[in-house]
């Protein structure tokens, strides 16, 4: 089974650069066991998808269709999560 992570971002967020970057770490562990999409919440194509899952704030950390993170989780907030998935 894969895990999808999709990171809902934008270009003006100081705090999105660091949850991408966990949530890339996590890639790089876990390689293909989890599919990672960035998603930029700013862009009009994107908005209906956010408004699915309610995001008011970004970042926010979508995993399997579910809200699990608002704001940068750390790396072991976010492992841990994925590991009680897999």
């Amino acid at each position: 089974m894969v895990i999808k992570i999709e990171v809902f971002k934008t270009d003006s967020c100081p705090h999105c650069p660091a949850a991408v970057s966990v949530v890339e770490n996590a890639k790089a562990r876990l390689g293909d066991k989890i599919d990672v999409e960035i998603v930029n919440a700013g862009d009009p194509a994107n908005m209906d998808r956010a408004r699915q899952y309610q995001i008011m704030a970004v970042p926010t950390v979508v995993i399997d269709g579910n809200v699990e993170f608002v704001g940068a989780p750390s790396d072991d907030q976010l492992m841990q999560k994925l590991e009680s998935l897999l």
